[in-house]
């Protein structure tokens, strides 16, 4: 296993890339979803679970980590690969999205950004040399830029304004990052709603020569046409020999249209979250277990799924965990959830080896678009 960081196109398919993104504790084949592991936990699954099911590389949050447990227990209890029992990549996101979004109080200068906890409002300050310091303490293997992202929709001079404050910042964050083999730093392309703006950001960032790059203030609420448009103002601009990471997207059909437009990574709460509420994702569209047509249903989520949560369980049983609140629903469905966005990742994956991504992504819509079937 290499000492370097290193990416690798290994084939393309129209814009779209297969590649590999190689760390001293794994490589990530691309394009990849990254499971969301907040806290240090993918919720409702075990790391083993987790790892069978594809995932190379798991998501944590530098703002949930330094409120609890702390980044710098962390660090004495071996950092977060040891804690989380998690040996292979991980991600981790500055805590700026966190910070704009679930914190109290909080006031917003060129230093950085104070604010409020929302867990027991105990004062903190993050900047971009604290955001880096504390990504070092938990000794992830990908650590984000901080960023200020803005709300959409905003005022132009608003979003040219917190683009130009994050371009400072990623300086900032690339200066404290400094040179750290086998582990890389991104920066991310701000802009809101604004090509002209987007393009700036992703010029700018790409003359630092950094080792990866994101996307981000996407999915905050902008019909998909937005964000894809948004996205092929983008990539263009970005380096070729470089990863290209979307934050925060999302649905199997963001993936496979983003794919077509060159993004290479992909993290979203959404497989987890929705486990935990009663939506399974499959090749068939979405299924609301809430609903009382599945109450008598013996059938599987999917016969044809390799994961057990999908093909052993009945619907009618999975109906009546969700109903009763019993805990083993949210985990048979996230389970599910996240065993399909694993084989949609590595179907795109051997569609673009194949040079048939375009007849793949058609085939996934029509079956989303079909949806599921009918009760018997």
């Amino acid at each position: 296993m290499t000492e370097k960081f290193t990416f690798r196109v290994l084939a393309t398919d129209g814009k779209a890339r297969r590649g590999d993104i190689t760390m001293p504790r794994g490589t990530v084949r691309t394009p990849a979803f990254m499971p969301v592991g907040t806290g240090g936990t993918v919720k409702a699954m075990y790391m083993d679970q987790v790892r069978a099911l594809g995932s190379d590389i798991i998501l944590g949050n530098t703002y949930h980590m330094m409120l609890r447990p702390g980044a710098e227990r962390v660090a004495r209890l071996g950092g977060l690969h040891e804690l989380a029992r998690w040996p292979w990549p991980i991600l981790t996101d500055s805590g700026g999205f966190q910070v704009m979004s679930l914190a109290q109080l909080r006031k917003l200068t060129e230093k950085g950004v104070t604010f409020k906890s929302h867990v027991d409002g105990a004062r903190h300050e993050m900047t971009p040399e604290r955001s880096i310091e504390i990504q070092g303490l938990l000794d992830s293997d990908i650590q984000m830029q901080l960023d200020e992202c803005v709300a959409l929709p905003a005022k132009d001079g608003d979003i040219e304004k917190a683009m130009e404050l994050s371009l400072r910042w990623a300086e900032r964050c690339k200066a404290a990052f400094g040179d750290q083999p086998g582990k890389a730093m991104f920066g991310i392309v701000q802009g809101g709603d604004n090509p002209v703006l987007r393009e700036r950001s992703a010029s700018v960032l790409k003359a630092m020569d950094l080792k990866g790059y994101a996307v981000g203030g996407l999915a905050v609420g902008e019909p998909q046409a937005v964000m894809l448009d948004m996205l092929e103002a983008t990539c263009p601009v970005l380096p070729q020999d470089k990863p290209r990471y979307l934050m925060g997207v999302g649905t199997p059909d963001d993936i496979v249209k983003s794919v077509a437009r060159g993004i290479d990574m992909f993290d979203c709460v959404m497989p987890t979250r929705a486990g935990r509420h009663g939506l399974a994702y499959t090749r068939r569209g979405k299924i609301n277990l809430r609903n009382a047509r599945h109450a008598e249903d013996p059938r599987p989520l999917d016969e044809e799924s390799g994961c057990p949560a999908a093909r052993d369980y009945s619907r009618a049983y999975l109906h009546h965990l969700v109903k009763s609140g019993e805990a083993l629903g949210g985990m048979l469905l996230t389970w599910n959830n996240l065993s399909y966005y694993q084989s949609l990742m590595q179907g795109i994956r051997d569609a673009i080896e194949a040079g048939r991504f375009a007849d793949f992504a058609a085939e996934a819509t029509e079956g989303w678009t079909k949806g599921d079937l009918p009760v018997l």
